[in-house]
């Protein structure tokens, strides 16, 4: 079962030990991009990136709408409908039918671009203590939305002088060949661009709770409190570090365009140059702490914000939050000089975020995603909320409404596109 990110699908455990495709796996690659290529000239592509650019400056004409269904897609595009047989080309594959759902299905201002960015071909370990490198930093989530267990690596804050930091390793060969296959068979539709996505968030909490496990990371709050501004230090210390990397090795991309930024929306604005390779200080980021929800405000403020506000600093601009209830802490992220789209999530208070946000930050609102789990969708249900929302912060705040966090669509892939539209008529 492949794996959906943000908008992209994953391309971390494709098989790359065989770069040969069939005559039938070229052919289909070639007729999906002239189709994606098809959608993208279509012109109310170019209407939403003016609304888009609008919107995250601020300036927004009405609230936008954006639905990323997530694990949704297998029900979507299930795996057995693909047509290609070479592993990579259905990554390829998988990658186009999405593109092409969002132009012909969805329905929402996902902007499809004439593109195919194709990601690195990459290893990245993760945090490991030296010595015990068999235990590295990892935990699996169920593809199939399940629940996930953390093996924690920690046993005590005297290992974090051992802390190893995580590392990437560029196949740069495999990938320029990758480059030339994608150039050949759909090259004459799409511009082939070399784009990877490196990080979502640099919010750290989530390697420290990985690190030491939930139950003793919450009880450490009041135990071991120098540990953990130990810990965070040295996380923000090897975020910068990889970050530095990316950076002097001209390995970021831009992303103040179709991007799919923060906890939801997309990157386009005027407002940070198309510098490429980009730079921190040209590109959006985020950080978040959805893990850390259990302690109180001050506890943020003292062990957790610190550390991410110097990180947040060194982009141009920067998002904040996901499924956290987002009031408690407004008051101390909005310190952020850059701060621009905050997560109000289905665990925010929404009053209570519009009077905070105003209109001098984006009020990205995640509506719940339950009513769309089941076989046929309770559509009663989803207006009534969303339509609450929308009056709520109908004056006083620039709105997007980013459906996502979707586990299952029942089965069902007209909920989502049913959403969509209802989401859009209100808005209209």
């Amino acid at each position: 079962m492949y794996r959906h990110l943000n908008v992209r699908v994953d391309y971390t455990d494709c098989d790359y030990s065989d770069l040969r495709m069939d005559t039938q796996d070229k052919e289909c690659l070639t007729r999906l991009a002239a189709r994606v290529r098809e959608i993208a000239e279509r012109p109310e592509m170019e209407e939403r990136k003016r609304l888009w650019s609008r919107h995250n400056r601020l300036d927004n004409e009405r609230p936008m709408v954006f639905a990323d269904p997530e694990n949704g897609w297998h029900e979507i595009i299930p795996e057995e409908s693909l047509v290609c047989r070479n592993d990579i080309a259905r990554h390829w594959e998988l990658t186009l039918r999405k593109q092409i759902f969002w132009g012909d299905e969805m329905n929402d201002d996902y902007v499809v671009e004439p593109v195919f960015d194709l990601p690195h071909v990459y290893t990245e370990t993760p945090w490991r203590i030296r010595g015990k490198e068999e235990k590295s930093l990892a935990f699996t989530t169920q593809l199939d939305g399940g629940a996930y267990h953390i093996e924690s690596i920690m046993d005590s804050y005297d290992e974090i002088d051992n802390l190893l930091d995580p590392e990437i390793v560029v196949d740069y060969g495999t990938t320029e060949k990758l480059l030339e296959l994608a150039e050949e068979i759909m090259g004459a539709f799409l511009k082939i661009q070399n784009r990877t996505v490196w990080f979502w968030s640099f919010g750290m909490t989530d390697e420290f709770a990985q690190l030491r496990g939930m139950d003793k990371m919450m009880l450490d709050f009041f135990d071991q409190p120098d540990g953990i501004h130990a810990l965070m230090k040295r996380l923000q210390q090897g975020t910068l570090k990889k970050l530095d990397f990316l950076e002097q090795g001209g390995l970021l991309y831009p992303n103040n365009n179709y991007t799919f930024i923060g906890s939801g929306g997309l990157g386009y604005t005027d407002e940070l140059p198309s510098l490429e390779p980009a730079k921190l200080s040209t590109m959006w980021g985020l950080a978040e702490s959805q893990i850390t929800v259990g302690i109180s405000p001050d506890m943020f403020a003292e062990f957790i914000f610190p550390y991410q506000k110097e990180i947040m600093e060194r982009f141009g601009l920067t998002c904040y939050g996901c499924c956290e209830g987002m009031d408690p802490r407004f008051h101390i992220v909005k310190a952020a000089k850059n701060l621009r789209r905050v997560s109000v999530s289905p665990w925010a208070d929404p009053e209570k975020m519009s009077e905070l946000l105003r209109k001098e930050y984006i009020y990205s609102m995640k509506p719940s995603p339950t009513p769309l789990a089941q076989p046929e969708i309770d559509m009663e249900t989803a207006e009534k909320e969303l339509k609450r929302k929308l009056e709520i912060s109908r004056d006083n705040n620039v709105v997007e409404i980013i459906m996502k966090d979707n586990h299952t669509l029942g089965g069902n892939p007209s909920n989502i596109t049913g959403w969509v539209n209802m989401a859009k008529r209100l808005v209209g």
